[in-house]
């Protein structure tokens, strides 16, 4: 059976953006043709400056939105990673394998470290390394595919080389995984700069559908998304992103086409209104979920240490012979 891994950084609000582009797949599509686990990577979290009560706080709402969503802890195994040890104790083991060159070709450190730079900050040895704790929750499972956005294909591509690496160095222990991405909607952009993915944790969010947001945000959001120039509705992501990113959303809401949704149009503000409702009708069941189950979280928490103790069963072997093949004494 195909075992698929992918997760969730609580670095902010679930947005539109992480639903369409990897959460209803994970609900629809990855749940039912393998053996999926789903985290919330709580520990990637820390790369930065952060506030701990926050980053506890988002953790549980990720992981109570992903449940709404459509994820069920019958098909799939949901947990958050810092509730597995094994993910801390087999990075240890890949940062000995990985080098400091890879590690800082990584796209997100360059630009990350940079932003961190400016604000004052001081950039943590966890933001160069991450990707190596990326690479750790990948291969504890001996996942075979790993459902990911195009800005995470650079990792993926990390953890597949680090995989091969080490069966060559310490002889075989790691299953060398696959990225696959969504076919629609895949990259979501914001509604106030088009060009710009739509983020959790962008400092105006006036361009961002959160999942949470009330029908009425979300009508005023999409109403305001920024367009183009002319009047003439067409699908060109090159010439006009903006509309470009209206016709995808409404296209993914409905499961249309883009190109030919542009031929029902003959105004913006027409094709405003039909995505605002088509957003607020897609996300309301998820709001309503959300709802009833923060209201019962001892059903949340359940759900989370029953899939860690999944989770563990699956990681422990693997990495205990990860520990053995490096050359480590076995703890008697």
């Amino acid at each position: 059976m195909t075992r698929i891994f992918s997760g969730v950084k609580p670095t902010g609000h679930l947005t539109l953006g992480n639903y369409l582009g990897a959460v209803r797949r994970w609900v629809e599509v990855d749940q039912h043709q393998g053996e999926a686990l789903f985290s919330v990577v709580d520990l990637h979290a820390l790369t930065v400056e952060h506030d701990p009560a926050r980053v506890r706080r988002l953790s549980r709402q990720a992981a109570t939105l992903l449940l709404a969503s459509g994820l069920d802890p019958e098909l799939c195994t949901l947990f958050v990673q810092s509730h597995v040890d094994e993910h801390a104790r087999l990075s240890y083991l890949l940062e000995c394998t990985a080098t400091d060159g890879e590690l800082r070709r990584m796209i997100q450190y360059k630009e990350k470290s940079v932003r961190a730079r400016e604000a004052g900050q001081g950039v943590r040895l966890s933001l160069l390394t991450y990707p190596v704790l990326m690479a750790a929750d990948i291969l504890a499972y001996g996942t075979d595919e790993v459902p990911v956005g195009e800005d995470q294909t650079q990792h993926v591509e990390l953890t597949r080389d680090l995989a091969v690496r080490f069966n060559q160095r310490y002889g075989h222990t790691f299953t060398v995984p696959r990225a696959t991405r969504p076919e629609v909607a895949a990259r979501v952009m914001d509604l106030q700069d088009p060009t710009s993915k739509m983020g959790k944790s962008h400092e105006n969010g006036a361009g961002i559908v959160y999942l949470l947001d009330d029908a009425d945000t979300v009508r005023r959001k999409v109403m305001r998304a920024v367009t183009d120039s002319g009047r003439e509705v067409v699908y060109d992501r090159d010439v006009k992103p903006g509309l470009a990113n209206l016709l995808d959303l409404m296209a993914a809401a409905t499961d249309g086409n883009p190109e030919e949704l542009a031929g029902v149009y003959e105004s913006y503000g027409a094709l405003k209104k039909d995505t605002a409702d088509a957003v607020v009708e897609l996300l309301r069941p998820v709001r309503e979920r959300h709802a009833e189950l923060a209201a019962d979280p001892g059903y949340v928490d359940r759900v989370l240490r029953e899939g860690a103790a999944r989770a563990r069963g699956i990681a422990r072997p693997l990495v205990d012979r990860a520990y053995r093949a490096i050359g480590l004494l076995p703890a008697a």
